[in-house]
């Protein structure tokens, strides 16, 4: 079966490891990538497939509406993959119009274009939606979210992406457009920007800079290997049901605190440093307004229908992540730009 799927964002870190699977395991589909390139989007990481003839690369914003409509219809869309957004929840609370502007009025523009390109065929059409488990809110101790949660966002990252999710459901119960969403938990791995907690500390343990860990680094998320969620993206694309939500999480919870000092361990291993050196760079700051204490995702919908369950395990996860930024300290250079230090310097006020 041939298929045209837009994938947004897929020079970011998620949406890489989706176009890398797409285009090498179904030959048969053309992939279309289309991304801005923001900061956070490098074509770097997609050096292995830029050539491959089922591959095409769109430089362009999800908000110009002319654009997406001539995307549309040059490479006659028939499936949207839509990750692209602004993901990071301290530049959200700096920035929260960006945020609007990306996550709801972005993605209303797909959906709508979607809606006017499919509206008289909608077999075999799909508009799949990634979300976030930061819309669901923050638990206490116990408990897991489930795709029914209701929603309670926290922050305007959040806010945001539960406003897309929203619309989502409303263009298939108002339009008919087939949709799927799913909601994930951190993720991790190769490619990762480093303003995210695990590339950042692992840089910066390498370069012996402290590592700011906000208030007493209790909160508590649940981790998921990058390649186990492209992979769950792929079998939902292929077998979701229309209008349902999965949630894909790693069963993997840890103490912020508790994860930095794997981190340590494993660094100081492989940079044949004593063990506890990197950890006398722990440095406590401020904690992030609003901070959510916990997020943890109850994965079974989507392991019992779709037959999807993470392959990984932390500890191998983060072994097999610091052994990619180590063999790609020049990928991590070139995107280490003066106008990255500056945010940085100002987000942890560590000048």
């Amino acid at each position: 079966m041939k298929k045209n799927i837009l994938i947004t964002g897929g020079a970011g870190f998620i949406g890489c490891h989706v176009v890398k699977l797409l285009v090498n395991n179904y030959p048969n589909y053309n992939i279309i990538n289309m991304d801005k390139l923001t900061y956070a989007g490098n074509l770097e990481n997609l050096k292995e497939i830029e050539n491959h003839p089922n591959y095409k690369f769109v430089k362009a914003d999800i908000c110009d509406i002319d654009k997406v409509k001539e995307v549309f219809e040059t490479y006659t869309v028939d499936s949207v993959i839509h990750l692209a957004a602004e993901s990071h929840v301290d530049r959200s609370i700096t920035n929260p119009f960006e945020f609007a502007q990306t996550n709801i009025l972005g993605t209303l523009t797909l959906l709508n274009q979607a809606k006017n390109s499919w509206l008289n065929d909608l077999e075999d059409k799909l508009f799949y939606h990634i979300s976030t488990d930061e819309v669901y809110g923050s638990l206490g101790d116990t408990g897991l979210f489930l795709e029914d949660t209701p929603y309670d966002p926290k922050s305007p990252y959040s806010a945001a992406k539960a406003s897309s999710d929203h619309f989502v459901r409303a263009y298939n119960n108002t339009y008919g457009l087939p949709v799927v969403i799913t909601n994930c938990s951190n993720n991790y791995g190769p490619n990762q920007f480093p303003e995210k907690l695990i590339p950042l500390f692992i840089n910066n343990i390498q370069n012996k800079k402290p590592l700011p860990v906000y208030g007493k680094g209790e909160n508590i998320r649940d981790w998921l290997y990058v390649e186990d969620h492209a992979r769950a993206i792929d079998i939902v694309f292929h077998k979701g049901r229309n209008g349902e939500t999965y949630n894909i999480g790693g069963f993997n919870e840890w103490k912020n605190i508790d994860l930095i000092k794997v981190i340590c361990k494993v660094m100081d291993k492989k940079l044949g440093r004593e063990i506890g050196e990197s950890e006398q760079l722990i440095t406590y700051v401020k904690d992030r307004a609003g901070h959510d204490m916990r997020y943890a995702i109850d994965s079974t919908k989507i392991s019992e229908e779709l037959g999807w369950n993470p392959s990984l395990q932390f500890e191998e996860g983060i072994e097999k992540t610091i052994n990619w930024y180590l063999q790609n300290k020049d990928w991590l250079e070139n995107i280490i730009s003066g106008d990255y230090q500056e945010y940085y310097n100002k987000q942890y006020n560590l000048r």
